[in-house]
């Protein structure tokens, strides 16, 4: 806890009305606290990470905004929600505002800039606490030790770290990095760089074109800036962030928090509980696990969900978006969309000029399961069937739902 001069920037979800427990805000305004806070008990909280907002507010139904903090200020502990006693309202942001912001967000603490590159040159070592560093090309660097620092300003590096805390950071072109510890920092600013690290909390950043990462730990933070960057992370609650264009980005890990801000995305996730949001045009977005949020504002995006309950929302034009799974809400407020929920008491709206397929289901007890009874396309004209309505098929008919 401290109460000083610091003023936080941070990131705050609110309700449809812009309240938050009940407490009503308005954009602009500054509120006081007088009495002592207590991180998530008492005070105003919010989020240095724009992704971890979505933890506690849903892409689809929430509102947000930049906010600063001071006066007394709590953090909690493997988070970057802050607690403070003042708080003051920016700015209202969209959602791919949202998902911009959090991608540079994930961008800045794993710039490669911030790692020390400048040590004391040792070829190789295995012991604990070593410092490795090389400005020359083709160098191959390793260390077994834990807590070790390497860093290479040369092309054609090779290195490779199996100790814990490793910091790991090379400008040079092509590149290979891989490390095995925990708590590794990772960067790298060259093109066509290969990062690979297998454990947990993992931090890796490439600002280079034709990066390759991967991370099969927990916890891990990835982001890429350069075109063409292929991310995969199979750990739960990653972060990964690219604001490249056509990235392919996939995680496999549960509670993953995914965004990309680049034209032509490929992004796929098959843990529960993903949340995926995507602002560039063109963007393929696939989910196989249960309760994913998946968000888009591009144009002509593709977007498909398996998994049950599954919220979907996207606000470009001609979106074509399909849900599988029961009880998904898809909400698309871009035109000339087309929406088909094929799965269990599944909701859609649209806006006029979009298409939504539903299908009803009913359980049979001759087979002691759900089977389906009806499905039915319309169109949203605006007057028979409306627009930014939610529809369920209930007896073969449209059936307005709040």
């Amino acid at each position: 806890m401290k109460t000083n001069n610091e003023i936080i920037t941070s990131y705050k979800g609110f309700d449809k009305d812009l309240k938050c427990r009940g407490f009503q805000y308005e954009v602009g305004k500054e509120y006081v606290m007088d009495e002592p806070i207590s991180i998530c008990n008492k005070g105003f909280h919010a989020c240095e990470s724009p992704l971890e907002v979505f933890d506690y507010y849903g892409m689809l139904d929430s509102r947000f905004c930049r906010v600063e903090q001071c006066g007394e200020i709590q953090r909690e502990n493997n988070t970057t929600k802050v607690c403070s006693s003042k708080i003051k309202l920016k700015a209202e942001l969209k959602l791919s505002d949202m998902i911009n912001i959090g991608v540079e967000w994930l961008k800045e603490i794993t710039d490669p800039k911030k790692i020390n590159t400048e040590y004391k040159y040792e070829d190789g070592s295995s012991g604990d606490y070593a410092r490795i560093g090389s400005s020359g090309n083709n160098a191959q660097i390793g260390s077994s030790g834990n807590c070790a620092k390497i860093g290479s300003s040369g092309d054609y590096a090779k290195i490779g770290s199996s100790g814990n805390c490793a910091k790991i950071g090379s400008s040079g072109d092509y590149a290979k990095i891989g490390s095995s510890g925990n708590c590794a920092q990772i960067g790298s600013s060259g093109d066509c760089a290969q990062i690979g690290s297998s454990g947990d909390c993992a931090q890796i950043g490439s600002s280079g074109d034709c990066a390759k990462i991967g991370s099969s730990g927990d916890y891990a933070q990835i982001g890429s800036s350069g075109y063409n960057a292929q991310i995969g992370s199979s750990g739960n609650c990653a972060q990964i962030g690219s604001s490249g264009y056509n990235a392919q980005i996939g995680s496999s890990g549960n509670c993953a928090q995914i965004g990309s801000s680049g034209n032509n995305a490929q992004i796929g996730s098959s843990g529960n509980c993903a949340k995926i949001g995507s602002s560039g045009d063109y963007a393929k977005i696939g989910s196989s696990g249960y309760k994913a949020q998946i968000g888009s504002s591009g144009d002509c995006a593709r977007i498909g969900s398996s998994g049950y309950k599954a919220q979907i929302g996207s606000s470009g034009y001609c979106a074509k978006i399909g849900s599988s799974g029961d009880n998904a809400k898809i909400d698309s407020t871009g035109y000339d969309s087309v929406i088909m929920c094929a799965g269990l008491n599944s909701k859609a709206k649209a806006k006029k000029g979009s298409w939504i397929t539903l299908a009803e289901w009913i359980y049979s007890d001759t087979i002691n399961r759900y089977v389906p009874v009806c499905v039915k396309t319309e169109h949203v004209d605006g007057e028979r069937i409306k627009e930014d309505t939610w529809y369920e098929l209930v007896n073969g008919e449209f059936i307005e739902r709040k």
